[in-house]
């Protein structure tokens, strides 16, 4: 969506910023703490009126990661962040990585046969959302403006550069009219606005096509991540331990990912399964693939006698630096999973994410300083800060990761990166890429084996609907579906027919669903189930799904993850 400044400010509340900031994670989030420390030192030449916005109902609703976290960026950041009370407390004391060969088997790779990239001395287990909260925190004692419930919905353009946003409304019903106490949008406009929204952001995915930023760049790839949290007995709590694993259950349907387990404090485990989803299987369902990985045994016993306690997913944007779209454009940046700054080398994201945000910041403060200037200049100067970055050399490393693994498999791409990453450094001199985009790389179903998943035992496994109430999920039921299709005859004409309807499966909430029989057959969405994991927005081969957002505070709250 798109609006223009004429058509906004006639009819809307507006509040002006010097930066907006949309997305309260931890890129959003590393940004607007380096503008206010700049603007705590320096007044004249910083911005002074710094505003975050965040569609969740509180500052880590919608925050869910692994999480390892490496410091670096934190380091930058608040060099005294131990001395603050930042939320890391259980640094990484063991490593453990596993090949799961089959349902029972598994073959524990030693640490020389391992890129580097994968160890993670020096590093920490962490609830990501709650050291978003804590950035949230420290951002306010500097003069932050953090509005929580606030989706953005619209950009506002101004003489083909970025003006700002406009906030969703609040209290439309379902077919759009107005209900009681119905207000409209809020316009808030910017001189620079930095959107941080995380994975496949619905204006970030807008501001890509619009200025071009994915120019000369192979598609991007991404993964589901499916989370869960157990309290477990205290016998069995090891605080510290990482536990990776590769192989079985996705290597039954020739698909690809990764799975992990740690140990945080407090007798508590995270335990989840990425499902790339370049996945050719259209029977594939990424929820089940996950509980039938939590029976395998290297697993269960770290669960066993345990209670889950929360669940969630999220998509990862996980192509790397030959994916990334240009972050800088008029009137503003992409950061974060909004770009796609993971490193698939250290499968970590959270300190690159907030490198770029500290990035962005860097680059607006320059810009201040610097006064009037060209498009193009501005652009030079990005460039040169970006490629000069730590953040630049790390991707730059990693480039080839993710493709070798997808061009040759687990085992052969596995030894290319083995080489790639502990004799070369990332730096053998070639770059290899991947060109097939994620949504089409879908086989008709009866050329695919068909795949049938045992029933929850109640014990380690369960449902769809069970995990998604213990999210927190909730969105005002009377209110326009923020799934929509461009054709809504389209699903039961091409994708049911040809695909079986993915989306069924590779929803992890139950969001998807064909109902009735034969001429009765209709396309449900379930759109009050929506964990905002942006899968449907990636993987439907029609790309017929546009995930939009619901009205602010909707979706999951997720508590520790």
């Amino acid at each position: 969506m798109q609006a223009n400044e004429q058509d906004c400010e006639q009819q809307r509340d507006v509040m002006e910023f010097d930066v907006l900031i949309v997305g309260a994670g931890p890129a959003g989030l590393s940004a607007a703490c380096r503008l206010a420390q700049a603007a705590a030192q320096n007044p004249d030449q910083s911005p002074q009126e710094i505003c975050v916005i965040e569609k969740g109902s509180e500052v880590g609703a919608h925050i869910l990661s692994g999480a390892v976290f490496e410091p670096s960026a934190l380091d930058i950041l608040f060099p005294d962040w131990q001395a603050r009370g930042a939320p890391l407390h259980t640094p990484v004391t063991q490593d453990e990585i596993y090949y799961l060969r089959d349902e029972e088997k598994a073959l524990k790779i030693p640490h020389p046969l391992l890129p580097n990239s994968l160890l993670n001395d020096g590093n920490y287990i962490i609830s990501l959302g709650n050291l978003c909260r804590w950035l949230a925190e420290q951002a306010e004692q500097l003069g932050v403006q953090i509005f929580p419930g606030f989706a953005a919905a619209e950009v506002i353009y101004e003489d083909n550069q970025v003006a700002g946003v406009i906030t969703g409304d609040m209290g439309r019903a379902a077919d759009g009219g107005e209900k009681p106490g119905f207000m409209p949008g809020m316009a808030l406009r910017a001189k620079h606005t930095i959107f941080a929204e995380g994975c496949r952001g619905h204006l970030g995915k807008e501001l890509i096509e619009r200025f071009a930023l994915d120019k000369d760049k192979t598609p991007q790839h991404y993964g589901i991540g499916l989370k869960e949290l157990w309290d477990i007995p205290a016998a069995q709590h090891q605080p510290g331990l990482v536990v990776h694993g590769t192989g079985w259950p996705l290597t039954d349907s020739d698909s690809s990912g990764g799975s992990f387990l740690y140990h945080l404090e407090n007798g508590q485990v995270v335990v989840g399964l990425i499902v790339d989803l370049n996945y050719h299987n259209p029977w594939l369902s990424p929820f089940d693939e996950f509980q039938r990985f939590k029976q395998h045994p290297v697993i269960s016993q770290h669960l066993t006698g345990g209670k889950r306690v929360a669940y969630g997913a999220r998509a990862i944007a996980k192509g790397g630096l030959n994916s990334l779209p240009e972050m800088r454009f008029p009137g503003g940046f992409l950061v974060g999973c909004d770009a796609g700054t993971l490193n698939p080398a250290k499968i970590k994201g959270s300190h690159c994410a907030m490198q770029s945000g500290i990035l962005a910041a860097e680059q607006i403060l320059e810009e201040i300083s610097l006064g009037e200037q060209t498009q193009a200049e501005q652009a030079q100067r990005w460039e040169s800060r970006f490629r000069a970055s730590s953040l630049y050399a790390e991707l730059q490393q990693s480039r080839n990761f993710g493709p070798a693994l997808h061009r040759f498999g687990t085992v052969l791409g596995g030894a290319f990166n083995l080489l790639d990453q502990n004799l070369f450094g990332g730096k053998l001199p070639l770059t290899l890429r991947d060109e097939t985009t994620d949504h089409s790389s879908l086989k008709p179903a009866d050329q695919c084996q068909t795949l049938y998943y045992p029933k929850p035992d109640g014990v380690l496994s369960f449902d769809k609907l069970s995990s998604v109430f213990l999210s927190n999920t909730n969105h005002e039921e009377d209110q326009p579906c923020h799934l929509q299709l461009a054709d809504t005859q389209l699903p039961l004409q091409h994708n049911l027919p040809l695909y079986a309807e993915p989306a069924q499966r590779y929803c992890p909430a139950g969001v998807y669903e064909i109902t009735g029989e034969g001429e009765n057959q209709a396309f449900q969405i379930n759109a009050q189930n929506c964990l905002h994991c942006k899968t449907c927005d990636i993987k439907d081969p029609a790309q017929n799904i546009r995930w939009m957002v619901p009205e602010g505070t909707g979706g999951p709250n997720y508590p520790n993850m």
